[in-house]
């Protein structure tokens, strides 16, 4: 469902905000992040899924139907209306981009960063809370939320990311410092 380009950002940015505007009119802004976490987490780990809500050959009414089950009744009704007028006025394939765009709005209200962690092994979560006081620290923010991904080849330590800035701890980007520095002295 990945889209880029000036018609994606033309139609995302513009989903996004509305769904906000309303969101925050209702005071439902936290709820409706919530649930569009788990709707992308979902689509994220179902390609099927993915494939089905773009493919243009499917019928406007069995993705709704489809929607409307993976949803469920605990889902905002704001959230389940604006998927169905996504679906209606053919934008759903933007949902994942709208989602995020959302999200990082959410944030930004919020004064909320987004830290992308990479690291060695899976963190548990001491390692999780030392590393958003870390980012709340150098960042300023007052929460951070953690997307986290595994890379064995790290070796250990960790890769924050927060916006442009990244911090590489890691084992191979130290060693990798080393290599340079002795490679400059030869």
């Amino acid at each position: 469902m990945k889209k880029t380009g000036s018609l994606s950002s033309a139609v995302v940015e513009p989903y996004a905000q509305g769904l906000m505007s309303a969101a925050r009119e209702g005071n439902q802004a936290e709820k409706i992040g919530e649930d569009l976490r788990s709707i992308l987490e979902l689509l994220d780990n179902s390609p099927e899924l993915q494939e089905f809500v773009a493919n243009p050959v499917i019928k406007a009414e069995n993705k709704k139907e489809i929607l409307r089950r993976i949803t469920g009744e605990e889902t905002n009704k704001l959230l389940v209306n604006f998927l169905m007028l996504l679906v209606d006025k053919r934008r759903i394939v933007f949902l994942e981009q709208i989602g995020k765009q959302y999200l990082e709005i959410l944030r930004e209200i919020n004064n909320i960063v987004l830290a992308e962690i990479t690291s060695a092994s899976e963190l548990n979560e001491g390692q999780r809370q030392t590393l958003i006081e870390k980012v709340k620290t150098l960042t300023g923010a007052t929460g951070v939320d953690l997307e986290t991904t595994v890379e064995p080849e790290l070796i250990g330590g960790v890769i924050i990311k927060v916006g442009s800035q990244v911090f590489d701890s890691s084992l191979k980007g130290q060693l990798r410092r080393i290599g340079l520095s002795l490679g400059a002295d030869i």
